[in-house]
């Protein structure tokens, strides 16, 4: 099996520091499934300060991270011919599941992370994708792009321990997943529902499909009205 490939632009490489704690992603990385290049956008810029960032044309508060680093650092990286480059920003479309199983498909992922006021508008011409992780902003692209290398590599063969932990997983379909129990049976005078604990596997299956439909209807209706 070949490694999948992250490949990563962005200010802060130590940001990503927090993925050698994080079970499945390390796990991924010890089994040699998926390999995470960060490229530093510092190494990229210009002049003996290694400026990446200029104030923006027009006035306005902030700084604009300039188009030159970031082409040098993109052009730099070795590209796969399945690759994906994507473009972190509160602009973009918003993330579902359903990203990242059409990502997992390829072998490559370039992810370019946003900054300060935001970037230099001819570095959008880079991406395949614009993405942004909700309607909020944050003050950098670091914490979206590990969340596609989360999102992504668990989705990957070999990564979960059992493959069918992903099959009725939220928003893996339009229904949100079941309610979860394990033991004790009775805790604090909360039980466990009887179906869960009969042995008839027909019955447990009807009451998690009806639990999928109450709690999806309940929370989340958006989902059933999209589907």
């Amino acid at each position: 099996m070949s490694c999948f490939n992250f490949d990563v632009i962005t200010l802060f490489p130590k940001a990503f520091e927090l993925i050698n704690n994080l079970g499945v992603i390390t796990r991924a990385l010890d089994k040699k499934l998926i390999d995470v290049n960060l490229h530093d956008l510092r190494e990229y810029g210009e002049g003996s300060y290694r400026q990446v960032d200029d104030k923006p044309y027009g006035g306005g508060a902030g700084m604009v991270l300039k188009p030159e680093p970031i082409y040098k650092a993109y052009e730099s990286i070795k590209q796969s011919p399945k690759s994906k480059t994507l473009l972190m920003t509160p602009q973009g479309k918003v993330l579902k599941q359903k990203d990242f199983a059409r990502w997992s498909t390829f072998d490559q992922i370039i992810i370019i992370c946003g900054q300060y006021e935001g970037f230099d508008e001819r570095i959008r011409c880079l991406a395949d994708e614009e993405i942004s992780i909700g309607d909020y902003v944050l003050s950098g692209g670091e914490i979206p792009a590990i969340t596609i290398i989360n999102g992504v590599s668990r989705l990957l063969p070999g990564t979960l321990g059992d493959p069918d932990s992903l099959i009725n997983e939220s928003h893996n379909s339009s229904l949100l997943e079941y309610p979860q129990y394990t033991r004790p049976q009775v805790f604090r005078n909360m039980k466990v529902p009887d179906v869960l604990t009969n042995g008839n596997h027909k019955d447990i299956k009807l009451w998690r499909k009806e639990q999928q439909l109450k709690r999806t209807y309940k929370r989340r209706g958006d989902l059933m009205q999209s589907d």
